[in-house]
């Protein structure tokens, strides 16, 4: 099992979504929740992908914390 951040944005009409650890993976959904679903189905293919080519799967080395101003 990996564990990967995902990063999910509004943007105009949808929302879109990445992983910083695994660059050209991206998502959109009409939904936040759309997007968090397409994302994991994305990554899921990425990774049959890399390992489908022998490439490695990178490690998450990604986090998040939110800042008080």
């Amino acid at each position: 099992m990996f564990r990967f951040l995902i990063i999910i944005e509004k943007a105009d009409g949808n929302y879109s979504a990445y992983s910083p650890d695994l660059p050209g993976c991206v998502a959109t959904g009409k939904t936040r929740e759309e997007a968090e679903k397409n994302m994991h189905e994305a990554i899921a293919f990425h990774i049959e992908g890399l390992k489908d080519d022998g490439l490695p799967i990178p490690e998450g080395k990604s986090s998040a914390s939110w800042v008080l101003v």
